[in-house]
């Protein structure tokens, strides 16, 4: 073998190396991909039959449950993730765990909700009516959407990627499907007649997901105690952070008009479905994270700083798409939505910081240290909700978009300050062993 080509060699046997792993993203990445361009197409269709008014009042419900939502099972879907990543044996327990969870909290989170939103929202002026509806949304947005999530976790923890991947995609085109069905074939054009197609799309695809979760086990109805308190932790920057970047949305209600709301609620959507690529890396990083950092968390670091260069090329790569593609969208949402382009070109840029402390968290939730990860996320949340507040309403929209750039930067260095202490700390608690 002569000496030109042991590199060559050495060269090409790296690059079948990575095959593998770039497969898997490729196919987790492309899933969550299509389930994001089914679902604007799931939001072009209703802003079109529901009009502005209409459409500007189911975002506004669309972002009250989706704070709801994460405080529904209260964070026990990140066990399915790590506990059955290192153990399948454990998987009935967390299942069982899970479901009694969600069942509780779910029922709790809808009885407040059918006390206290009927002041703040109305669909209809028939108060049947209006309750019938509210119902159904909550029931939908929460405790099925819970359900249906916890799918994609249960196959994740078993690293069977490609059923997540159909998860997922399969969930986003029902919903698709019901949209077409619901307002091009049959006309409906109200909020209240959406609800009841929402509802029986969701209630049918976990109908369909669970009946196929049966071949992996019946789940074993006990409280696992020491993972209450983790998914609590795993759960708060979720809840934190979904009421952060909602805020704006319900703020804005108040002081824009409907048509306005939603227009921003859209580029919020779709800014927020830009996440996916990175949360497409990140589904397959956990379980190694959870596997590496097993033995401390400073071994993972490897990987962890590896794949934020990755998640930062990534988080660049979308952002230059979107505002490239921004022109365009009234094309496909109508002409009433015009300032859609302008929200969307201002806010496709947060990705990158995101990109930044996304992998972060990951690593930390990964380790098990989820009271740091939820101190970091949390204070950012908790104090960027006030300052995304009172910037909306002191110069909207202005505001609103240098408030959330300066708090997911803020999140970013903090991520990443507490991510390095942790690893020199497990360092120097290592160092006198090997010693």
């Amino acid at each position: 073998m002569s000496e030109t080509e042991l590199p060559d060699n050495r060269m090409s046997a790296r690059i079948r190396r990575y095959i593998p792993s770039l497969l898997s993203y490729m196919a987790s990445s492309g899933s969550l991909i299509m389930a994001s361009v089914a679902q604007l197409v799931t939001f072009a269709i209703l802003a079109r039959f529901l009009g502005a008014a209409e459409f500007g009042m189911f975002i506004t419900i669309m972002a009250i449950t989706s704070i709801v939502v994460h405080i529904c099972g209260m964070g026990g879907a990140e066990c399915l993730l790590r506990r059955v990543a290192q153990d399948n044996k454990i998987y009935p327990s967390m299942l069982g765990h899970n479901l009694i969870l969600v069942g509780i909290s779910g029922s709790l989170l809808i009885a407040a909700g059918m006390l206290i939103l009927p002041y703040w929202i109305e669909f209809s002026t028939n108060p049947v009516t209006n309750q019938i509806s509210l119902f159904l949304y909550l029931v939908t947005n929460v405790v099925l959407l819970r359900l249906i999530l916890l799918v994609e976790a249960i196959y994740i923890g078993h690293s069977n990627f490609k059923a997540a991947n159909l998860s997922v995609v399969g969930f986003a085109f029902a919903r698709t499907l019901a949209a077409v069905l619901a307002c091009i074939v049959f006309g409906v054009n109200t909020i209240n007649g959406w609800a009841w197609w929402q509802f029986s799309c969701h209630l049918l695809v976990l109908l369909v997901y669970w009946a196929l979760l049966l071949r992996l086990g019946k789940p074993k109805f006990r409280l696992v105690r020491e993972e209450i308190k983790l998914g609590i932790f795993f759960a708060t920057p979720f809840i934190f952070r979904a009421f952060r970047q909602n805020i704006d949305l319900l703020l804005l209600g108040l002081l824009l008009s409907p048509a306005v709301i939603g227009s921003y609620g859209v580029a919020r959507r779709i800014v927020d479905s830009s996440y996916l690529n990175i949360d497409a890396m990140n589904r397959l990083l956990y379980p190694r994270l959870a596997r590496l950092s097993a033995n401390g968390i400073d071994k993972a670091w490897p990987l962890a700083k590896k794949s934020t260069f990755i998640a930062l090329g990534i988080a660049v790569f979308t952002a230059v798409f979107i505002y490239c593609l921004a022109p365009y969208l009234p094309l496909i949402f109508g002409h009433e939505y015009q300032s859609m382009v302008y929200f969307t070109q201002i806010l496709c840029w947060v990705i990158i910081p995101f990109s930044l402390w996304s992998i972060g968290v990951e690593v930390m939730g990964a380790a098990g240290e989820h009271g740091y990860r939820a101190a970091i996320l949390n204070a950012g949340n908790l104090l960027g909700t006030p300052v995304l507040a009172f910037a909306t309403w002191l110069m909207p929209p202005t505001g609103t978009f240098i408030s959330i750039y300066l708090i997911e930067f803020s999140i970013a260095a903090s991520v990443w300050w507490v991510l390095l202490w942790l690893i020199r700390r497990q360092r120097t608690r290592t160092q006198p062993q090997a010693d």
